[in-house]
């Protein structure tokens, strides 16, 4: 059908729709449509394409200055380190802002859409974004029954979230707990302890009827099955290679905690490297990025390492049964121009080198891969992957055994055949519980893979390794605390440094500030400028120094405020008058004497999550312990200071 025209007053005779004739205020829109062609007109002159170059420029830079402020702010990294610190007692401001969660959620997509090329994982965030949901309902939970913030109910609340974001990882409610209680907690209260597995085991069991939703599962199982038989799962002499597994593992966990601590240390010390992380993050990252995807590039080097398999097919494939070594003795399997899902195991097997070269030289090369994939400031997750890496460890340990033993060991006239799997489920546990200084990885590595046959093989494994490690070396989230410089308190470690020896008389603060009820007004406030302290010790009177409560300075400065306009003229108050008046004071319902001593001060900051004690004698405030001051008494204990 034509469509119907007109002629519009005052045109040239040109026609135009009816229905353009019919709009309202026709002589207005002429003109405004006038002014824009010959904005146009105007503008274009020096050709269109510069001014969306421009738009261009300045939305890349608008688009690059929100990746420097995201990067900037607190979504980068692991999380676990600082989630740790505020556990402890330590107030980090804005890093459980809710604001954060939708940064923190689109780089971890980011860094899992690169899958084993960058070699990270999601465990540390998702404790992150977990522990942050958690101080988020609470503080909604607060507003909608209306009582006051409660720290202890909060400090409940964030330890049921770092447990729930563990198991709803790996779909594991009892390990996820215990992990986050070793991780966490040097002291964990058992009133949290239901609460934390309730949680745990709400998310563990979303997370596994989700996949039966979603047609990955028929029903509800383990992640990564295993099918190692029931009746003779091990020999009893193979309990010595496993303790030898443990310790092998113990060994270059040791040796990986240091580089890695090292490498961090290099980076914030080096002007180079320093300044580029400090001003173009971006950049050092996609620099990175590009030297771990030119070496797992699978045509390139990486197929000698297995590159084309993700991180999910890295386990599938290590906790295999058959022994691939036995399986290739006499006959070299053809390299497939696509991994066969069939047989996925066949990427660890390729013409140009044995089983032993691909296992070995993705070991060699993960190492510092992993190391440097560590230092991107991004969101991303370091217990997969070394997860993956400790059963790389052990499925070359069982290979080897295999190779060494291929009919299987004989004892009591049974024949016990070696399972390379079952070493690469140790390692896995093993390596990763010692990098971290854990014991549940153990329980972990039987909740993911479906069996707890090789239940005590695996547990001597983990104790065999954490020993070694522990000896040696703080934990990869400890050394992550003292690189970043967050405030922490080390552990006392070992009997003989005679920390029951040393009392808080030898390394107390004795500079100690207090505020008297009989000090005027006038000296009061000289006090409060002069000194930015949180809290000042109340004592009876200036002479007896007695102490009887504590003043927050905010409550003084405000109370200040609000009290000078009601003095007297020539009136000379002093602090009792303020308190009088409604300031409020709290107890002293813990202090410290001189004769306490620095084991007992460490245990009461540890399990209490203390920052400050004042130290009273005979009633007498006469200095302050705070965690300055123990870690200082502490460095002195362990590195004694050489004899001048």
């Amino acid at each position: 059908m034509e469509e119907i025209v007109g002629l519009r007053e005052g045109s040239p005779r040109k026609p135009v729709p009816l229905q353009e004739l019919w709009r309202p205020c026709p002589r207005i829109r002429r003109n405004i449509q006038g002014s824009l062609e010959w904005l146009k007109e105007r503008l274009f002159r020096v050709g269109e394409d510069w001014y969306f170059l421009v738009a261009l420029g300045v939305l890349m830079a608008l688009i690059s200055y929100a990746m420097n402020f995201a990067i900037g702010r607190v979504v980068r990294g692991s999380g676990i380190p600082e989630v740790k610190t505020i556990l402890t007692g330590v107030i980090l401001e804005d890093y459980l802002d809710i604001k954060n969660f939708g940064a923190k959620v689109v780089g971890l997509s980011c860094t899992l859409a690169t899958g084993s090329t960058i070699f990270l994982g999601k465990l540390g965030p998702f404790v992150h974004l977990s522990v942050m949901i958690a101080a988020y309902l609470g503080r909604v939970r607060t507003k909608t029954v209306g009582e006051p913030e409660n720290k202890t109910k909060e400090m409940e609340l964030l330890a049921a979230g770092a447990a729930v974001g563990v198991a709803t990882v790996f779909a594991a409610p009892i390990s996820g707990v215990l992990f986050s209680i070793e991780v966490m907690s040097s002291h964990f209260s058992v009133w949290d302890y239901w609460r934390g597995f309730f949680a745990a085991t709400c998310g563990a069991f979303m997370f596994h009827l989700l996949a039966v939703f979603n047609s990955e599962q028929e029903t509800i199982t383990s992640i990564y099955k295993t099918s190692f038989p029931v009746d003779i799962p091990f020999d009893l002499p193979e309990i010595f290679f496993f303790v030898a597994l443990g310790a092998i593992c113990g060994i270059l966990s040791c040796g990986y905690n240091y580089c890695q601590r090292t490498s961090l240390f290099f980076l914030k010390s080096n002007g180079f490297t320093s300044k580029l992380l400090a001003t173009s993050k971006p950049l050092y990252s996609a620099l990175a990025a590009v030297v771990l995807a030119s070496i797992t590039y699978p045509p390139g080097v990486g197929r000698f390492m297995a590159s084309r398999l993700s991180m999910s097919e890295y386990l599938e494939t290590l906790f295999d049964n058959n022994s691939w070594a036995l399986m290739t003795k006499n006959s070299s399997p053809p390299w497939s121009a696509e991994p066969d899902p069939q047989n996925l195991w066949l990427e660890w097997c390729h013409p140009q080198m044995t089983v032993f070269g691909t296992l070995v030289f993705f070991l060699v090369m993960k190492f510092w891969m992993l190391i440097l994939a560590t230092t991107i400031p991004i969101p991303a997750g370091y217990f997969l992957p070394i997860f993956v890496y400790g059963a790389a460890i052990g499925r070359l340990f069982g290979e080897v055994l295999s190779l060494a033993f291929p009919e299987g060991i004989v004892a009591g006239g049974k024949v016990s055949p070696i399972m390379p799997g079952a070493y690469a489920l140790a390692g896995a546990a093993a390596f990763s519980g010692a990098v971290t200084h854990t014991l549940s990885t153990a329980l972990l590595a039987f909740e993911v893979s479906g069996q707890i046959v090789h239940a005590l093989p695996v547990l001597m494994a983990v104790l065999a390794a954490n020993a070694i490690c522990q000896s040696y070396q703080p934990s990869f989230y400890d050394g992550t605390i003292i690189v970043k410089k967050l405030p922490y308190l080390p552990w006392i470690r070992g009997r003989k440094i005679g920390s029951h020896l040393v009392t808080v008389g030898h390394f107390m603060n004795c500079t100690l500030t207090t505020l008297a009820k009989d000090m005027p007004l006038e000296e009061v406030i000289k006090v409060v400028i002069s000194t930015d302290v949180t809290q000042y010790p109340l004592v009876e009177t200036t002479e007896s120094q007695v102490l009887v409560g504590i003043v927050k300075r905010t409550h003084l400065v405000q109370s200040l405020h609000t009290d000078s306009a009601s003095w007297a003229p020539g009136q000379q108050p002093c602090l009792q008058d303020i308190l009088a008046n409604g300031c409020p004071t709290q107890p002293v319902t813990l202090q410290l004497s001189t004769e306490t001593s620095l084991h007992e001060t460490h245990n009461l900051f540890e399990l209490l999550n203390l920052q400050l004690l004042f130290v009273t004698s005979r009633g007498r405030a006469v200095g302050s312990v705070s965690w300055v001051e123990l870690k200082k008494a502490i460095s002195t204990l362990t590195n004694p200071p050489a004899p001048k």
